[in-house]
């Protein structure tokens, strides 16, 4: 059983919680239960939507640094690879992510919430990647998650200067979606996530494919993908249940199949 990292499932939804004292720092035994927790959602049908949560104090203060001091290049040159493919995983969840973002989420938090679809912050929330104030750069996607959402130079900005982005701002360079109040942050995503509850999962995470594959290559690649992904979703019942519905001027109900 997880130490760390634990998964609650209600009314389809899953919540990937963090519980690690005082700052969910996210150490070799966080990581690899977190693996572990997205692998788990990811194939449970009944989960049509998943929250990253750190709880009403902290979303995650980044990765334990402590653990990370005494390594070797040869050290990290191996466990970049395991970090990386840690935050990959939850990145390639094929179903809607929110991240619940309350307090700090620094460093390896902030390139946690970066792996979630959307981001719902509370007011008081501070994110960032403060790593080259250690000498360091991002290492779990920082360099590449963040300039893909809020474009080149502001990540060149946050990630030179290793400050920490209020809210606030974050919403306005489209770091986060949406800023509520610090205690209903996790209620606002559980909110968000139930809209996609009893959707058609099937082209939902059809359409989470498309878009994530789509912006690392050419348009023309990309339209190929979504040309593929489009198709395929003719083999599906949730097709024929949608256009079904839509002829007869009814309210579908898919099946996830």
């Amino acid at each position: 059983m997880a130490e760390f990292v634990s998964v609650e499932v209600a009314d389809q939804i899953a919540t990937i919680r963090l519980d690690r004292p005082k700052m969910n720092a996210l150490n070799v035994q966080v990581q690899r239960e977190l693996v572990e927790a997205a692998l788990q959602v990811d194939a449970d049908a009944e989960t049509q939507a998943v929250i990253l949560y750190g709880g009403e104090r902290v979303f995650a203060a980044g990765v334990d640094v402590k653990e990370m001091a005494d390594m070797s290049y040869a050290d990290m040159s191996t466990h970049s690879r395991t970090l990386q493919a840690c935050f990959t995983t939850v990145a390639r969840i094929g179903k809607p992510v929110i991240a619940a973002v309350t307090g700090y989420a620094l460093g390896g938090g902030c390139e946690l919430a970066l792996c979630a679809d959307f981001r719902v912050a509370g007011e008081s929330a501070k994110l960032g990647q403060p790593e080259v104030l250690l000498g360091l750069i991002p290492g779990a996607g920082g360099t590449q998650r963040l300039p893909r959402l809020v474009g080149p130079a502001r990540a060149k900005d946050l990630i030179f200067s290793g400050r920490h982005v209020p809210a606030a701002e974050a919403l306005d360079i489209g770091l986060v979606d949406r800023v509520v109040p610090d205690e209903q942050v996790y209620t606002a995503a559980l909110e968000w996530a139930a809209t996609f509850v009893g959707g058609p999962s099937v082209a939902l995470r059809a359409a989470k494919q498309a878009v994530d594959q789509g912006v690392e290559v050419d348009l023309d690649s990309g339209l190929e993908i979504e040309r593929l992904q489009f198709a395929g979703l003719f083999a599906t019942d949730d097709a024929r249940i949608g256009m079904r519905a839509f002829a007869e001027k009814a309210k579908p109900k898919f099946t996830g199949r």
